[in-house]
């Protein structure tokens, strides 16, 4: 058995993530699980709720969450594989596909794929979202935490961050 460290592997698998987000990262959070825990054992279903869990406290896109699995998977070397392999082929297209998309302003065809891509687009952030809470939600406590920060973002136009921090206080009071 090899046990390099699986180098290709982080730079292939984020690569394709990239080029699969369409609608921005939380739309391959499902794929991006299946990949790091199911099919390659990278994580464990609770190391991958708690680096998604760091990517949404940390500052930028929630994203970078990939630099994280990639560390835990082949350290420095490979965080950065799976942050060139996650960022890189994304900026391209984007780059390319901007040029295209501004040469056909005003066009119908663009306005009919506009209108086409934005349910896929909620589509995909949804099963993201099922995708984590499904590893999330652990019994009633949890069950409920969710509900009522999902109801008071609902009501109200308020900062997440606070929400994580009191869920944070909640966690350790009530789940450890």
């Amino acid at each position: 058995m090899d046990s390099s460290p699986p180098y290709l592997s982080i730079l292939g698998v984020f690569a394709l993530l990239s080029v699969l987000a369409v609608g921005g990262g939380a739309a391959v959070l499902p794929e991006t699980k299946a990949l790091t825990v199911t099919h390659f054992h990278w994580l464990a279903d609770d190391e991958f709720r708690d680096i998604y869990g760091l990517g949404q406290l940390s500052p930028g896109p929630n994203m970078l969450m990939v630099i994280a699995i990639g560390y835990w998977v082949a350290g420095y070397p490979g965080a950065a594989l799976a942050f060139f392999g996650f960022f890189l082929p994304s900026s391209f297209i984007c780059f390319g596909a901007s040029r295209l998309w501004n040469r056909f302003e005003g066009s119908q065809w663009r306005l009919a794929i506009q209108r086409g891509m934005a349910p896929i687009v909620v589509g995909l952030m949804a099963a993201g979202t099922v995708s984590v809470a499904r590893v999330a939600i652990e019994g009633w406590i949890t069950a409920a935490l969710a509900l009522a920060v999902f109801g008071i973002l609902l009501a109200r136009k308020i900062n997440p961050a606070y929400l994580v921090a009191v869920g944070g206080v909640v966690g350790y009071f009530f789940l450890v």
